[in-house]
């Protein structure tokens, strides 16, 4: 099964849920991680019930907070 994840096609070899995918593909900081499915952010209480599947659209996101500068 082909997909698209963070711009760069990925071959899996069996319909996963996003939890599934996370963990296969070695994801870095999981819990820290904003999963968009085909333009869409995915509730991260969904993770385990939604499927991905043939030619979707995955972006990972990491929001990052930061202080200010102190001028």
């Amino acid at each position: 099964m082909k997909i698209k994840m963070n711009g760069e096609e990925k071959q899996l070899e069996k319909e996963v849920n996003i939890l599934e995918l996370l963990v296969t593909q070695k994801v870095q900081m999981p819990e820290m991680v904003s999963v968009e499915l085909n333009g869409e952010i995915v509730d991260r209480d969904d993770f385990e019930k939604t499927l991905i599947k043939e030619n979707d659209v995955i972006e990972l996101l990491y929001f990052m907070g930061g202080g200010g500068f102190g001028f």
